[in-house]
């Protein structure tokens, strides 16, 4: 291979990865997902690394009682999350197909679960209970504020003393 011909497809090699690496950066920020729950209470909007972006509670959400909606909650954002997951790993596929990287990271995405019925899940799920109060602190009283001691009171300015003393 001559040399002008191994800088041809180096240069190409590298307008296409300077390509794949602009694409990645326009897909991975529209990598969210945004799951709403069986009944229309929870919609869950989570971004590309996970972290939940927004919480939307529905009417019927008002209509649960606490463990409910907690339940509900963390199934749609799991779901949420594993979608976002998803879509990640889409966007790093053409950089990153066959590596050890990929690998990694489709590994780490959680296997779909089974949906249970919505009236199984409630009723397995425990009302939360709430964690006891934090003992009281006592502190020390507070001392009083600190007192000067009196000054002494000036001696009256003798007229005569300005002569030698100007300032």
């Amino acid at each position: 291979m001559n040399p002008q011909q191994w800088l041809d497809e180096y240069e190409a090699k590298l307008a296409d990865l300077k390509k794949k690496s602009e694409d990645l950066q326009e897909n991975f920020t529209a990598s969210s997902a945004t799951v709403t729950s069986k009944d229309g209470s929870v919609t869950v909007t989570v971004g590309p690394n996970g972290g939940l972006q927004n919480l939307q509670l529905g009417r019927r959400a008002m209509e649960m009682s606490a463990a409910q909606l907690t339940g509900a909650i963390l199934q749609t954002a799991a779901v949420a999350q594993r979608q976002a997951a998803e879509k990640v790993l889409e966007v790093f596929m053409p950089l990153g197909e066959g590596t050890e990287a990929i690998a990694m990271v489709s590994d780490a995405i959680p296997a779909e679960e089974v949906d249970l019925d919505e009236d199984d899940a409630v009723d397995e799920v425990e009302e939360p209970v709430a964690p006891p109060p934090p003992p009281p602190v006592h502190r020390p009283a507070p001392l009083a504020p600190a007192m000067r001691p009196p000054t002494k009171p000036r001696p009256a300015a003798d007229d005569a003393d300005d002569d030698n003393q100007p300032w």
